[in-house]
């Protein structure tokens, strides 16, 4: 028969019941039982007592069930058959579970069959020792991490998997977007499978699922994954454009007011305003543009000239004038002495070639150019290339032999002596 001085839990963390390897010890012996531990003592196979934390004496006084046995039919001697059972009450962490096999289901974003698998942790307490012990453990020397995942894992699986597949159809989640609903599914699973760990005396503190396992291999998938994608990143595309286009015409409509802000503090500081300026452009072209003979493009031109300013208005109304009013030769060719020019603005007197008034500021509008005789009719018109009146050559003619201009109407050069048909 053995004696015992000293029984202690010899096992790791890792492990939820371990039986000491000493049986049929003697009374007096010495228990030990650390905290969140808990010891039972077996006697010729039957669970009897029950002891806490702390150091106990094997002995009748101290064991009520099994001491009453024991006085009675041995006189305190121990032919009996003797275990001690410790439980570990501790939280056991990090318990790994995964699926053996696929769940197969619909995917009911793109309505697609589907097979993933699942794998996390969990972390159990054993909170009724003696009903593992008794319902689970039985005879065996120990009740370890690994024993349980093997021990539970058909109820494990045959709840989860369902359940799983179900959470996933009836919340509508993506197959491309189900790790964003892991936390929500752990705590939903943990509370349907609480109850049937503790009918084994244990709780389930925490459930995990820390990874779903897509079928990346499957064609199907990857091309529904492609197109998933596909979504996202022509929606964010298309927004990224617009926002670009926006910011392009905010800056263009800014650098115009930039510009045009510019343009008119630079009329102010030169004294014309924005009016005056398009008057300006417009007598610009009209004075240069050489088919005014027309009738009516002359028309227009003097009714777009007509609010430009008053030098402008007395160039063109002295240049209707010559054409409508046709004088003699004579006359038409002598010289009249220049006259000084006024500012249409103020009336101060300019120096020659002046753009702007020395006086006021003003811009000033270059003079008409001078009137052309027509060769053939003698006519006086504005200028040009045809004559106004009877649509000859304004050019004047020159002689055939040596190129020199020649007057209208001369029968000889009178630069060669050259004839002239």
């Amino acid at each position: 028969m053995a004696i015992a001085d000293v029984i202690k839990y010899e096992g790791d963390n890792s492990t939820f019941i371990w039986k000491h390897p000493l049986e049929d010890f003697n009374w007096g012996s010495q228990l030990i039982v650390h905290e969140s531990q808990e010891a039972v003592l077996f006697m010729s196979g039957q669970a009897l007592d029950s002891f806490g934390p702390g150091l106990h004496l094997l002995e009748t006084q101290n064991m009520p069930i099994a001491g009453g046995f024991f006085k009675r039919a041995t006189d305190d001697r121990t032919p009996f058959h003797c275990e001690v059972y410790f439980i570990n009450k501790t939280e056991q962490m990090a318990i790994k579970w995964g699926t053996d096999t696929k769940m197969e289901y619909v995917e009911p974003t793109y309505g697609f069959p589907l097979q993933i698998g699942a794998c996390g942790e969990m972390n159990v307490r054993l909170e009724d020792g003696r009903k593992l012990l008794i319902n689970v453990v039985g005879t065996e020397h120990s009740f370890t991490q690994m024993q349980l995942v093997q021990k539970f894992r058909a109820f494990l699986l045959v709840r989860l998997k369902p359940y799983m597949v179900n959470y996933i159809k009836e919340n509508r989640i993506s197959i491309f977007e189900i790790d964003e609903h892991l936390q929500t599914m752990s705590d939903s699973i943990k509370a349907s499978l609480s109850t049937d760990f503790q009918s084994y005396g244990l709780s389930l503190e925490q459930f995990f699922i820390t990874s779903v396992l897509k079928p990346e291999e499957d064609r199907n998938y990857r091309r529904f994954k492609d197109l998933h994608f596909r979504n996202y990143a022509d929606v964010a595309e298309a927004k990224l454009r617009q926002q670009v286009g926006v910011i392009d015409q905010q800056t263009a409509a800014q650098r115009m007011v930039i510009e045009a802000q510019g343009i008119a503090q630079k009329r102010s500081l030169e004294g014309y305003t924005y009016q005056d300026e398009r008057g300006f452009d417009v007598a610009e072209r009209v004075a240069s543009n050489q088919a005014v003979g027309q009738m009516t493009n002359l028309g227009i031109g003097m009714g777009m000239i007509s609010g430009i300013g008053g030098t402008v208005g007395n160039h063109v109304g002295g240049m209707m004038q010559n054409v409508l009013s046709p004088k003699d030769a004579t006359a038409e060719n002598t010289a009249t002495p220049p006259t000084a020019a006024k500012c249409p603005k103020c009336g101060a007197t300019l120096p020659e070639n002046a753009k702007f008034c020395l006086e006021c500021g003003a811009k000033v509008e270059p003079p008409a150019p001078p009137a052309v005789v027509c060769p053939k009719c003698g006519a006086k018109v504005a200028g040009g290339k045809f004559c106004l009146e009877c649509g000859a050559p304004l050019t004047p003619p020159t002689c055939p032999k040596c190129g020199k201009p020649v007057a209208a109407g001369a029968k000889f050069c009178g630069e060669c002596g050259e004839k002239l048909s």
